[in-house]
């Protein structure tokens, strides 16, 4: 079994000290600028153009940088930020219910189980009332009140309505505002769109991040693009468990090739398990549909008190049906935060109260919203939602309450960045959910959206240019640009070479049970050491037995796949090594092992305060720490009741 041993601790060396308040503030102006003249000469690599890579593209072209982008899909409106459906939070109080910047700070600080950086996430609520200013400008069409103010709703871990939103397709309008800026800049001819091409790994020349190594997907050509920087933009790996909520396309091979060149991953086994998807309903299935959290501000969830009962829903009276997250909350109730939602609708499953087939469900019931609101009201706030279960499931949610069940939706690990944004990697920039930063042990609701933009529009902008500030660097030589793209070249004919008799997908459904069943919503000290027994063999199987059918010279979706694949292998022992290292429940880390007496996650301060952010090293990993320090809150144990 794979082995670690214990490096330097870490720090970030960029973090300003002083008030909270005036952090930010502070690292703006102590940051190093680059004049305009000079901003021209030089060029940033962006991968990805989901809502931090298209921010951030069109920011840094604004600002007169020369931007490459590049994304696999066939335009940046196709990135997955599209389908984020609920809201993006900001700390406007519109309410007038007591929000403020200190209380989003707060929140997130506790939703995150105590387990990320004050700065990082006082300076996210801290912008959150910038982001909401940017998108209306740009158009983005948020919902409205009465009076004219824009609307906001709540979602869990919060007791303020602070989630703005466009109906259920919040993510796909930030992101059409966020493409908008882009396009304008790439017809101003400041950025050079390059999609349909994914990147296979990083350059690094002379100790820095020089540009990275590509491939079309459509002609199957390998190209080294240079740049003086280079940004990683390239969302989360929730696919390595085969079924999540995120697009087949979504992956982790550039983090994981950059974390392969140098650059520290942190906190990779940090899994969010989201509480409101449609469930599984065969076999067949090769990803699960999100329902939106803000479903769960009308949506009252239940299941029978009785197990097994064979009842339809609306047979079952009041008196039999059992509210448990209003009856185990009551402070927060169907709003608690997912991790709690998740476990919760777990254990009322394994107790045999589970609805639907195989009993692997719960009731999302409206019927008391429909009679409060009428029907016109719901469509209002959730009628392309509604829409939507319906076309997937054949059933009338108007009607029947939806089932629900937990599912893989966001990762919370990603490659270590400082305050800057910078990686480990002199010249590599991290930004959105490719980063670990500002999340902790577990992401609130509606706070994704909210990080890619503040990351794009006003973080990386602000800091990228303390980097730059040294340029223009040393030339790339060539013997360093050709050998990464050799390595490149060998590893795609080495997985067209196995002749294999087993699928890629057969892998990877393997691999996604594998880590589901030892290293999803519970994780077990026996269970993980099983599953890193397990990944080395599957992983030689992997390389003997994969059939990749065609070439490489042009479209071959299976080569794709595979490359991802190969690369979720190795990723995957490393979220259980980090999974099993930390003996402590904390957010959406739940040691069975390591839990109170009422089944809440027990936190252990003294002994895994810090993140853990991992060295490859080619053999066994190395571990460094870095302590988390708590000046402007206090960790305590969190409680929603």
């Amino acid at each position: 079994m794979i082995e670690y041993s214990i490096g330097e601790p870490l720090a970030d060396q960029r973090a300003p000290a002083g008030p909270i308040e005036n952090r930010w503030e502070r690292r703006r102006f102590t940051a190093r600028l680059v004049n305009p003249a000079n901003r021209r000469r030089l060029t940033v690599a962006v991968v990805g153009t989901g809502l931090a890579g298209a921010s951030a593209g069109a920011s840094l072209a604004e600002l007169g940088y020369r931007v490459s982008s590049f994304c696999y899909q066939d335009s940046p409106r196709r990135a997955h930020s599209i389908a984020a459906q609920g809201g993006i939070n900001a700390a406007k109080n519109y309410r007038n219910d007591g929000d403020s910047v200190r209380r989003l700070f707060h929140d997130t600080i506790k939703g995150g189980d105590f387990r990320s950086r004050e700065s990082n996430v006082y300076r996210l609520a801290e912008l959150s009332v910038a982001i909401i200013d940017q998108c209306v400008a740009q158009g983005v069409p948020f919902a409205r009140e009465y009076g004219g103010l824009l609307d906001a709703r709540s979602f869990g871990g919060a007791q303020v309505s602070r989630t703005f939103y466009a109906r259920g397709q919040t993510g796909q309008q930030l992101l059409l505002g966020a493409y908008q800026a882009l396009a304008r800049q790439i017809h101003a001819g400041a950025v050079r769109m390059h999609p349909r091409t994914e990147m296979l790994d990083l350059l690094v020349a002379g100790g820095r991040a020089r540009g990275v190594v590509v491939r079309d997907l459509v002609t199957g050509e390998i190209s080294t693009h240079q740049a003086d920087a280079v940004v990683l933009a390239t969302g989360g790996y929730g696919n390595l468990y085969y079924l999540s909520t995120n697009a087949k396309g979504c992956n982790a091979t550039a983090v994981w090739r950059a974390h392969r060149r140098g650059a520290l991953f942190a906190n990779p086994g940090y899994t969010q398990i989201h509480p409101t998807c449609i469930p599984v309903s065969g076999e067949h299935q090769a990803k699960l549909t999100l329902m939106s959290e803000s479903l769960r501000n009308d949506g009252r969830i239940w299941v029978p008190v009785t197990a097994a009962d064979p009842r339809p829903p609306q047979q079952i009276p009041e008196h039999e049906r059992d509210y448990y997250l209003e009856r185990m909350y009551p402070g927060f109730g169907n709003l608690v935060p997912r991790d709690i939602a998740s476990r919760a609708a777990k254990n009322v499953c394994d107790a045999g109260r589970g609805v639907g087939p195989g009993g692997l469900g719960v009731y999302l019931d409206f019927a008391e919203a429909i009679e409060r609101l009428g029907r016109a009201g719901i469509e209002e706030r959730y009628g392309n939602l509604f829409q939507m279960y319906q076309r997937i499931t054949g059933e009338d949610p108007y009607r029947a309450p939806m089932r629900i069940y937990p599912a893989v939706h966001y990762t919370m690990g990603g490659l270590w960045v400082d305050y800057d944004l910078r990686s480990t990697i002199p010249g590599l920039f991290v930004i959105g959910e490719a980063n670990f930063s500002d999340h902790g042990a577990n992401r609130l609701g509606a706070s994704a959206l909210m990080q890619g933009l503040a990351d794009g529009y006003f973080v990386l902008p602000a800091t990228i240019g303390d980097y730059l500030a040294d340029a223009p660097f040393d030339p790339v030589g060539a013997a360093e640009a050709d050998a990464v793209e050799r390595d490149v070249r060998d590893r795609i004919h080495r997985l067209l070479s196995v002749h294999g008799d087993r699928s890629v997908d057969s892998f990877h459904r393997e691999l996604g049970r594998l880590m589901w069943d030892h290293c999803g919503m519970e994780r077990s000290e026996s269970g993980l050491r099983k599953a890193l027994a397990a990944i080395p063999p599957l992983r030689e199987e992997f390389w003997s037995r994969v059939r990749v059918p065609g070439d490489g010279e042009g479209l071959n979706q299976s080569l794709e796949k595979a490359g991802r694949v190969a690369d979720f292998l190795e990723l995957a022992e490393l979220m259980c090594l980090d999974a099993l290292h930390r003996t402590e429940s904390c957010g959406a880390h739940f040691r069975v092992e390591s839990q109170t007496g009422d089944g809440d996650a027990l936190r252990d301060d003294a002994n895994f305060g810090y993140v853990a952010a991992w060295e490859h090293t080619g053999g066994d990993p190395v571990l460094h720490r870095e302590a988390l320090e708590f000046t402007a809150t206090t960790p305590s144990t969190r409680s929603y009741a």
